[in-house]
Formats: C-alpha cells, structure tokens, sequence
C-alpha cells in the first residue's frame, strides 16, 4: 500500500498500518494529524531560523559575554532587549541564534525539524555535522529527537537501553528526597542487591547505620550469624563486647557464662593474676 498524502506530506505505510487507534484516533486520522503536523513543524523551524539569523545580525557570534562592536551592550543585553521586543523569551532567542550559527543557510534540512538542528549543532566538526543530518540512524527513515541526543551522547527522554534508564535514574536521584525514595525499592530486590559488587553494599551499609537507632537494629542479626562473626578480626569483637557489656546486668550475664569455660577463665585468672597463672 502507498503511503498516504495529505497536505503534500507522504505519511510512511507504517504509521497508517501501526494499529487500529492511536489514543482516541483512527490509524489513518492519526497519519492526516502527523501530515498537517510537520507541515506546521517545517513552518515553526523556519521562524525559528529566521529569528536566529536576525539575532546573529544584531549581534554575531563572538567570544561569551563579550561587548558589542559598535556599543555599550553585551550580547545577552542585546539578545534580551530582542526578545522582550518581540514577545519571546531570552533563553529561545538566545538559542535560535545559537543553532542559526551552526546550520549556514544551504545546509538546513527542511525536512528535519529545528529542534534537531539544534541537537545537532553540539557535534563540533562542521563536515562531520553536515553530513550527520543528512544520514538518519539504521532503520530510521528521518531524525527524531531522542536519535539525535543519542548520536551526541545526552540523555534521552525516553530511555530504552539499560544504561540510558542508568542515567536517567542518576539524574532524577540527584534530589536526595528523590534518591532517598527511590533506593528503598531496589535494596529491597534480591536479584538486583547480588549483582551489586561487595565494596558496594560494604559502603551502603555504612552509610545506612550511621544512624544509632538503625545501626541498632542491624546488629543484633548480624552478630547472630557465625559464618559473619568469624570473619571480624580478634580487635573488633574485643570492641563490641566492651561496647555492649557497658550495661552491668548484661555484663554480669555475660560474665557468668564465660567463666563456666575453663580454658576462658583460666586465661582470664592468668593475665590478672600472674602468680595464679605460675601456680596452674
């Protein structure tokens, strides 16, 4: 089947076969919509462009935050004036200017949209930008935003490879109360906790029984297990015994039940008692 024309728009034969709807559409009044829309795409870049070029000829591209040739404005005075001028904002003005000086004229695509363009312009060779708008990913018929921060190394708004969901997680939990949230769950996964290196959990547990109370309540498992306790150097368990025989009924308990081990309290006796000791 021929893709379908609207507006002088060829919509690809996939998007008119995809599905029976998209949202509360047809599929083929889904592909009229994507049609009359990039015809509307094509016209807001070339607005876009043309406000760009117009910002580079009031002020063209020299090094950040420098005067003006003929005045006492800087740039971002300049492009601020501009766009309070005409109704739009600083940051759009001052990226259409950007993205204008990256793309000359006989290199803009018209079927790629602005926002691309944009993207795009971060790769620093001209020749190998150039060329990069004009080849479209393996299997990709045109550029699509996340394509092009893929082919530039930002982060995707839709992640689909394990390590774009990585960075995207990183950078959501860059909000402690976001990461406080969001580390709860996967501890809580035990699939996921054995794949995380030893050093690793060593350090989270660290940081998590910082707090008395839940250091508190980690302890006691932890000491109940002998395969862990065997591997406590002599030093530590001599610490934890005096930190935890602090309290005398616990001491006098303890106490008690190793002195009923002969080889314990005959070292005991010995090193307190030396003449005891010459006399055993």
């Amino acid at each position: 089947m021929p893709g379908l024309r609207v507006g002088g728009e060829t919509v690809p034969e996939e998007i008119e076969t995809a599905a029976d709807k998209v949202g509360s559409v047809s599929a083929h009044r889904y592909a009229e919509i994507v049609a009359e829309l990039r015809e509307l795409v094509k016209t807001a870049s070339r607005i876009l462009f043309q406000v760009g070029d117009y910002a580079l000829e009031i002020e063209p591209m020299r090094e950040h935050g420098g005067a003006s040739a003929d005045g006492p404005f800087t740039v971002k005075e300049s492009l601020f004036r501009l766009s309070e001028d005409i109704g739009m904002s600083y940051y759009t003005v001052k990226q259409a200017r950007q993205t204008a000086s990256k793309w000359p004229k006989d290199r803009r695509v018209a079927e790629v949209s602005f926002t691309v363009h944009n993207i795009l312009a971060s790769i620093a060779d001209d020749e190998e930008r150039f060329a990069a708008i004009l080849t479209p990913p393996s299997g990709r018929s045109r550029w699509t935003p996340d394509e092009a921060k893929r082919r530039t190394g930002r982060q995707v708004a839709n992640p689909v490879t394990p390590q774009e969901k990585v960075s995207a997680i990183h950078t959501l939990a860059k909000d402690e109360e976001v990461a406080a949230t969001v580390t709860g769950d996967p501890l809580r996964r035990p699939a996921v906790v054995a794949q995380v290196k030893p050093e690793e959990k060593v350090r989270v547990v660290t940081e998590l029984s910082r707090e008395d109370d839940v250091a508190a309540a980690v302890a006691p498992d932890i000491l109940r297990r002998p395969a862990v306790v065997a591997k406590v150097k002599a030093a530590d368990k001599v610490k934890v015994v005096e930190e935890l025989t602090r309290d005398e009924s616990v001491a006098t308990e303890v106490t008690t039940g190793l002195l009923r081990r002969p080889d314990v309290a005959l070292k005991a006796m010995g090193d307190d008692y030396p003449d005891y000791r010459l006399m055993a």
